[in-house]
């Protein structure tokens, strides 16, 4: 496996390629990536600084834990303060802040919320707990939602019936087409996530070339995944082409992991969804289907009072996921948010762009 990764990160392979970006790139072109991952990989290799000066490489939505809007954490922090409530949830949201707290704010005052690091965790919490109500914060992309449908389907085989999930689930490729429609920013082409599209396949993302006339490539993690990627967009540009490729056969197919998706069919049904800085996607949303409605914690909770929701001043992560600006181009950055004291949740998640440039960015820091 070390070899193999090696590979992936040989540094005179990846001048080989930036060779070749610089002798086929003639005009100048903005891609987008739409992972956390990505982002992640692309600051901390130093991409956005290596391609061309052409290539303009711009982060958009790709955090699950980022795009979840103010009025859903405040929602689960409502549920969170109810009797006899066990909260639990993955690290990432824990200190994501809502309109007027967070989690671990609210967990310091003594609300029970726990950390967990899987489903399976959640359920077992709940059978443990069998005097207490157990809830499953929801939030993430395709990648991470069959194993919260595994949960549902296996409390009700098990009959824990004090166990709930509170879904914010949302699915990558009507965001990309919310995008598209919003014409903010000139996009040239996608670097599709690599995470999802293992679950999802490349199929999905046929349409952005068929009706929008946008490159597509699936890439994996690595500088060379990465890099190759930016090449085959740059290449389907110059050609005057548009269509998916696929960069990272190694682990994704055309139709994706059939058994994944007949699992998130078979708990969730489609329905829209709010993204933070984007707003109500309609079909982005993943909602708990009737048939599951005892382990529906959006259903269970539905007469808990939620507060206005109130967005904090001066904080533009939204426009950053929708890759209107960079993150050092907020006010914000590297003075009042900063990891340690977030305001927005694009510093907290470890895939948020905010939290990738501030750490890893060449980018001269706003205050820093």
């Amino acid at each position: 496996m070390v070899k193999y990764l090696s590979e992936f990160r040989n540094p005179e392979l990846a001048a080989g390629i930036l060779r070749r970006l610089e002798k086929v790139s003639t005009r100048p072109v903005s891609f987008m990536e739409v992972c956390g991952t990505h982002t992640v990989s692309i600051s901390k290799n130093g991409l956005r600084q290596a391609v061309p000066d052409n290539i303009r490489l711009l982060s958009g939505p790709g955090c699950p834990v980022c795009v979840t809007a103010n009025a859903d954490i405040d929602r689960m922090i409502a549920i969170a303060a109810q009797p006899d409530v066990i909260l639990t949830t993955f690290g990432d949201m824990i200190k994501v802040p809502g309109s007027y707290s967070s989690l671990a704010k609210e967990k310091a005052a003594g609300s029970d919320i726990r950390i967990v690091y899987s489903t399976r965790d959640a359920v077992k919490l709940a059978q443990d707990n069998p005097d207490k109500r157990v809830v499953f914060y929801g939030v993430g992309f395709e990648t991470t939602t069959p194993t919260v449908a595994m949960s549902i389907l296996d409390a009700r085989q098990k009959n824990v019936a004090n166990y709930s999930v509170l879904s914010v689930h949302k699915v990558v490729p009507p965001a990309m087409k919310a995008l598209l429609d919003l014409g903010e920013v000139t996009l040239d082409g996608f670097i599709c996530p690599g995470h999802v599209s293992v679950v999802i396949g490349t199929r999905p993302y046929e349409f952005i070339p068929k009706d929008y006339g946008i490159p597509c490539v699936v890439t994996g993690f690595e500088p060379l995944d990465i890099l190759e990627g930016v090449l085959m967009l740059v290449e389907q540009v110059e050609r005057g082409e548009a269509k998916v490729e696929n960069a990272y056969k190694r682990l994704v197919t055309t139709d994706g992991n059939k058994i994944a998706m007949e699992t998130i069919h078979r708990v969730f049904e489609p329905g829209d969804a709010d993204w933070r800085g984007i707003g109500v996607i309609p079909g982005s949303g993943l909602n708990i289907r009737q048939e599951f409605a005892d382990f529906d914690a959006a259903r269970l909770f539905a007469g808990v009072e939620v507060p206005p929701v109130k967005e904090h001043k001066g904080c533009r992560c939204g426009e950053v996921l929708r890759g209107v600006i960079y993150p050092y181009d907020c006010g914000l950055f590297g003075k009042a948010c900063v990891p340690e004291h977030p305001i927005g949740p694009c510093m907290v998640s470890g895939e948020g762009s905010c939290a990738a440039y501030y750490r890893y960015d060449e980018k001269p820091r706003t205050g820093a």
